[in-house]
């Protein structure tokens, strides 16, 4: 007998572990309360712990402007590698997101 995998969106699973987080609940208690398995739960929970949040949880342009923000603080240091990290920075945006 087969087992059908449950999907849950990316909101929902970011709501969940917000309710666990914000009331301080265990797994056990917010699986209950959710009717989740603890085990979906507490990957979700030990994820956003860890930073890593839910795949697909941040958006290409989040990413990006992450990327450019720790770009231009290695750019702001005063090495030789400065040089470098600005024709990275360069090359990266004239390239078009698919």
């Amino acid at each position: 007998m087969s087992r059908k995998t449950q999907r849950y969106s990316k909101e929902f699973k970011a709501e969940a572990v917000r309710t666990v987080l914000e009331n301080q609940l265990s797994i056990s208690e917010g699986a209950s309360r959710l009717s989740l398995p603890e085990g979906t739960l507490g990957q979700w929970v030990t994820a956003a712990r860890k930073g890593l949040g839910t795949p697909g949880s941040r958006t290409v342009a989040e990413l990006e402007s992450e990327i450019l923000q720790l770009v231009d603080s290695i750019c702001q240091c005063n090495t030789p590698f400065n040089y470098l990290f600005r024709c990275f920075e360069l090359q990266c945006l004239s390239r078009s997101v698919v």
